[in-house]
């Protein structure tokens, strides 16, 4: 199924790849990046393809970086890159050498991907500085998944909605939006799949980037972090209730963010009077492994469980504007925002240039002026900077709320 699905972030790859002589592409593991990679190297990006997922090609490579990235007089694609960890630094040296000799300016010499960000290692990153650009591949949206071509952040900023309905359910959306291979799997073929995906990243991709002590602690970890999806994050609690000190456990955090298992949202504020929380929230960059490690089955879920559902419900929608934010060919941040006296915005959207969106999430199939209680808050601090508030809710219609304030059906952020 993973070679009939255009990823999005296939333009702007060729983008950087005309204007980088090193592109970094890297993501989780079995998001697509090989099968992404391979496929412009048949037709836009001729290039040489290895990966060190092979032994001998590894071996090579860590034996004599600077000799392995020399022999080749055409563009090269690293697969999986953070397994020969010593050749970022060789890559510099070929890179300034090549820069030398060039009578051009050097471009898409070389395409290297990695499900590590090994980037947030300062001795692998700093070498590289403008040498290299920097991308992530996730596993697939729901735009994706429909093949859709919806534009929902250009159309958030400009208040310019139009409803196409959906005939897809959400919870089909929630299952098919994750890794490719197993977008139309069967709930037991989940369960296996996302076990042998686990163990391989805890076995395997922890080790080569980092020395952990307690490795048994990391599935708790994940698990623990699983519960607490959409919540604030308390580091002491983590801490005490995977049984590890602060310290350890924050590390261990981080890694999972490095291995994209999970992710925060910073909180959003300026220099203003109100009081407001500076907590990150936290959330599982993959809402099917986020099911599979609750042990939740989505259906049952949505029926018996409503408020398990919610949690799980916002989940899928921070990890939807993950992906577009990524996606976007204009940087857009993604924030969240909390007042001390409980004033909420689920998530806020922020250009450059300081103009901001801010989008609240009800699992409801109606929605109450009382849901903009936040956004309003949010539109009366930020002024002229505040473009659109949203209220996403599992209705159909598209109402106006207010000045900048509308109820939209959620299915507009594929459809």
């Amino acid at each position: 199924m993973s070679h009939h699905i255009n990823r999005q972030i296939e333009s702007k790859l060729l983008d950087l790849l005309n204007t980088s002589p090193v592109v970094f592409l890297n993501g989780p593991r079995q998001a697509g990046k090989s099968t992404l990679v391979q496929k412009i190297s048949e037709k836009d990006f001729p290039a040489e393809y290895v990966t060190f997922d092979h032994t001998s090609q590894m071996a090579a490579a860590a034996h004599s970086p600077r000799t392995y990235l020399e022999s080749r007089t055409r563009s090269l694609i690293i697969d999986e890159v953070q397994l020969v960890p010593e050749i970022f630094r060789e890559l510099k040296v070929v890179v300034d050498e090549l820069r030398r000799k060039s009578k051009e300016r050097l471009t898409g010499r070389f395409l290297l991907t990695g499900s590590a960000n090994v980037l947030a290692l300062p001795k692998l990153s700093q070498p590289l500085v403008g040498r290299m650009a920097v991308q992530t591949l996730y596993p697939l949206s729901g735009t994706e998944v429909l093949d859709s071509s919806s534009q929902f952040l250009k159309n958030l900023f400009n208040q310019n909605f139009q409803n196409k309905p959906s005939s897809f359910k959400v919870t089909e959306i929630i299952k098919r939006a994750t890794f490719p291979e197993i977008s139309n799997s069967s709930l037991l073929e989940r369960k296996i799949w996302f076990e042998g995906y686990l163990s391989t990243i805890l076995q395997r991709d922890v080790k080569t980037i980092a020395e952990i002590d307690k490795l048994s602690s990391l599935p708790n970890l994940l698990r623990i972090l699983a519960g607490r999806a959409g919540g604030l994050v308390n580091d002491a609690d983590i801490a005490r209730d995977v049984g590890l000190n602060p310290v350890t456990s924050r590390n261990y955090k981080t890694l999972l963010k490095m291995l994209f298992l999970t992710f925060e949202l910073k909180p959003w504020y300026r220099n203003v009077s109100k009081r407001l929380i500076k907590s990150p929230k936290g959330f599982l960059v993959d809402t099917s492994l986020l099911c599979h490690l609750l042990q939740y089955d989505l259906e049952t879920l949505e029926l018996k469980r409503p408020e398990l559902y919610g949690h799980v419900f916002e989940n899928f929608i921070a990890s939807e504007l993950l992906k577009m934010t990524n996606n976007f060919h204009d940087p857009i941040e993604l924030f969240h925002f909390r007042t001390s006296d409980h004033k909420e915005v689920d998530f806020v959207l922020q250009k450059p240039d300081g103009t901001l969106a801010g989008i609240e999430v009800k699992m409801r199939d109606h929605v109450k002026a009382s849901d903009f209680k936040g956004l309003k808050t949010l539109q009366e601090m930020t002024h002229t900077d505040f473009k659109c508030g949203a209220v996403l809710y599992q209705g159909n219609e598209i109402i106006p709320f207010g000045p900048s304030l509308w109820a939209l059906p959620v299915h507009l952020l594929w459809s």
